[in-house]
């Protein structure tokens, strides 16, 4: 497919940290793309979870199905906007690799510990693992993935973190975020993409959990547009097919938004390159109408969901789990695998440990170090 002017060229890449030659049959974002696919960060993804921990269900969405979710999405989208899909598969791809174990409570909950020693981001993670953490070459740390994908897995930044990682990589990835800048458009893309890829998945485990009914999704607008068209074609649906059938409604009617949405910005900006993008305004968005439905479907899954009785009693258990293992490993670093044991910079070394796990072996390793079996 020909990309737009607008588009991120993988000829025209900003290249690797540590040069390599190309790659005979891939261009270079097809490359970073596989190396995430073949990465243990990416294998652990299967034992993450969203909301619901991994001994709640095996049918409820793990970090690895979102991320595949967020890719299929993404890619559906950047097709139309003529933008380069295999950059865009790979951000979704990588997006949550530094994701910690037990969703965002886990995240919230390393984060606390690590106040003292600059703080947790799961975003700046995410970075350290494609960039440091995985070891699979001879010559470098990390996957050393292109400029472009490592600025899409940088989603979020504080300013403090971006002025040490302007310090230890100048005009690098950081620089964005000091000078208030927008990223590609696929890295755009993915953020979007990642947002209308949780609500509509939140909707069905929630449903399938019991902590949400259909009767409730009747509140929200964007749900009950699409339930009601469900059933004006389909006299008669109810149950699962009917909350399947609304939810791929749903999905569409938003990727059909965006895509009109963002050309209409583009149309309207007329970047002639990718630079041009960052130099803008962002311009991957849903309408205005889109964008105040999602937000309200946002605003219904953060209430009767996440905020939900059962749901912050087990958050509650998860934040324990990690606060204990970090003061456990903190206290005798030797518990931990040999190659953080040895570290000199132990918060950190723990930060990151703790942080690779999967919900099952930190729930394992907690038992092991304490006695207690807190998520059963």
């Amino acid at each position: 497919m020909t990309l737009a002017p607008w588009a991120c060229d993988p000829g025209q890449s900003r290249g690797r940290r540590h040069p390599e030659p190309a790659a005979p049959t891939r261009t270079e974002f097809q490359r970073d793309r596989d190396r995430i696919v073949h990465s243990t960060a990416f294998r652990r993804l299967v034992y993450k979870t969203q909301v619901f921990l991994n001994h709640e269900g095996d049918l409820f969405r793990t970090r690895l199905t979102h991320s595949i979710e967020v890719a299929q999405l993404g890619r559906s989208i950047s097709r139309s906007l003529q933008l380069d899909e295999d950059l865009v598969e790979a951000i979704a791809l990588a997006h949550d690799l530094g994701h910690t174990p037990f969703g965002h409570a886990g995240q919230d909950a390393l984060d606390e510990c690590m106040r003292a020693h600059g703080g947790f981001e799961h975003n700046l993670q995410s970075l350290r693992v494609v960039d440091r953490l995985e070891e699979r070459y001879p010559a470098f740390d990390g996957l050393n993935l292109t400029f472009e994908t490592r600025e899409g897995i940088l989603k979020h930044c504080s300013r403090a973190n971006a002025q040490r990682l302007e310090l230890a990589e100048p005009g690098g990835v950081g620089r964005r975020f000091l000078e208030r800048r927008q990223p590609s458009l696929e890295a755009q893309l993915c953020n979007l993409a990642d947002e209308i890829a949780y609500n509509a998945h939140d909707i069905d485990d929630g449903v399938r959990s019991g902590l949400i009914t259909l009767e409730q999704l009747e509140q929200v607008e964007l749900f009950q547009q699409h339930a009601r068209e469900s059933l004006a074609d389909h006299p008669g649906l109810q149950g699962r097919r009917l909350l399947y059938e609304a939810i791929r409604r749903m999905l569409s009617a938003q990727v059909y938004d965006v895509i009109e949405a963002t050309a209409a910005a583009i149309a309207r900006v007329a970047p002639a390159s990718a630079d041009d993008v960052r130099a803008s305004e962002a311009l991957v968005r849903f309408s205005d109408t889109m964008r105040e439905r999602s937000g309200a479907l946002k605003s219904f899954l953060m209430r009767n969901l996440y905020r939900h009785p059962q749901v912050t009693q087990t958050t509650v258990q998860a934040k324990r789990v990690v606060r204990e293992l970090f003061d456990a490993y903190c206290a005798d670093p030797g518990q931990m695998q040999a190659g953080f044991a040895a570290r000199p910079d132990t918060p950190r070394a723990v930060a990151d440990y703790i942080a690779g796990m999967t919900d099952r072996f930190a729930g394992r390793e907690h038992e092991r170090l304490t006695g207690s079996r807190l998520l059963a």
